[in-house]
C-alpha cells in the first residue's frame, strides 16, 4: 500500500512539474519561437478561426476581433498572469510566515491580535475583498499584484503559527534562550528552517487560487488593462464573441486549466511524498 502511494505521489508530481513547466518554457520562448505582435492587429484579419492563413502570416491559434494573433497574445498573456501570481504568491508567504513566527514564539497580546486579524481576514470572500480594493486603487499590474499579495496571508500565518508553536518548545531552543540569543536569532536561524517546508508545500497549493483569482479580476475589467493581454483579460475580450469565435475563449481557458491542474498536482504530490517520508 505504502509502495502504491509512493508511485502515486510521484506521478502526480512530476505530471505536476511537466505541465506547469510547459506552459512556462513556452511563455517563456514565446517571443522568440512566435514573432507575430500581440498588440497591432491588421483589419483584414479579424476573426479568422485557428489555422488561417493572412497575407503569408500563419495564425494556427486563430485572430481576435481586431486582427490580432492568437497565439502571440495567449504567450504574452502567459507571461503576465504568471508573473502577476508567482509575485503577489511570494508576497503572501512572506507576510503570512513572518506574523505566523512571530505570533507564535511570543504569544500573548501579539498572538492574540494576529490570529483575530486572520479570522476577520478568512471571514470576507477574497473576490470580493479584491474587487472592492481594486475597484477604489485603480486598476493596474502593480496594484493588482499587491492586492493579490496582502489579501492572501492569512493561511501562512496559521501554518506558520502553528509549527512555531511546536518548534518553539523544543530542548535546543530553550538551549539557545538559556545562551542569551536574542529573538529575532532564535526565530530566523532556528524556528524558519523548520517552518519553511510546509510553507513551500502551502505555496504550491495556493497557486492555483491566484490564477483563477487573477484571471477572474482580469475577466471583469479590473486587472490587466487593455492592450497589455493577460489571461484573464483574453476570456473577458471574446466572451461577447463566444458564439461566432469560440477560440477566444477556448484557448486561453485551456491554458489556465493547465495551470490550475499542474499547481494542483505538484501541491498533492508534494504533500504525499512528505506524508509518506512521516510514516
Amino acid at each position: 500500500m505504502i509502495e502504491f502511494g509512493k508511485r502515486l505521489a510521484a506521478s502526480d508530481l512530476w505530471l505536476g512539474v511537466g505541465l506547469v513547466a510547459a506552459v512556462l518554457l513556452a511563455a517563456l520562448a514565446g517571443p522568440a519561437l512566435w514573432s507575430q505582435d500581440p498588440i497591432v492587429g491588421i483589419l483584414g484579419a479579424t476573426l479568422k478561426p485557428p489555422g488561417a492563413v493572412v497575407n503569408g502570416a500563419f495564425h494556427p491559434l486563430g485572430t481576435d476581433q481586431l486582427g490580432r494573433d492568437l497565439l502571440a497574445r495567449i504567450l504574452a498573456g502567459t507571461r503576465t498572469s504568471l508573473s502577476i501570481v508567482l509575485v503577489a504568491g511570494l508576497i503572501s508567504a512572506v507576510i503570512g510566515t513572518a506574523l505566523g513566527l512571530v505570533a507564535g514564539y511570543f504569544r500573548g497580546v501579539i498572538d492574540t491580535v494576529v490570529m483575530r486579524l486572520v479570522d476577520i481576514q478568512l471571514s470576507i470572500p477574497f473576490i470580493l475583498l479584491i474587487l472592492l480594493i481594486v475597484s477604489v486603487v485603480g486598476p493596474s499590474i502593480g496594484n493588482l499584484i499587491i492586492v493579490l499579495g496582502v489579501t492572501g496571508w492569512a493561511i501562512f500565518a496559521r501554518v506558520a503559527r502553528a509549527r512555531t508553536l511546536e518548534v518553539r518548545e523544543l530542548e535546543y531552543i530553550e538551549a539557545a534562550r538559556a545562551l542569551g540569543l536574542p529573538a529575532w536569532r532564535i526565530i530566523a536561524c532556528h524556528v524558519l528552517p523548520n517552518a519553511l517546508a510546509p510553507q513551500i508545500i502551502l505555496l504550491t497549493l495556493d497557486l492555483p487560487r491566484l490564477v483563477v483569482l487573477e484571471a477572474s479580476v482580469g475577466f471583469l475589467g479590473l486587472g490587466v488593462q487593455p492592450p497589455t493581454p493577460s489571461l484573464g483579460n483574453l476570456i473577458g475580450e471574446g466572451r461577447s464573441l463566444l458564439l461566432v469565435a469560440d477560440w477566444l475563449v477556448l484557448y486561453p481557458g485551456l491554458v489556465i486549466a493547465a495551470l490550475v491542474v499542474g499547481f494542483n498536482f505538484i501541491g498533492d504530490g508534494l504533500v504525499r511524498r512528505t506524508n509518506l517520508r512521516v510514516q
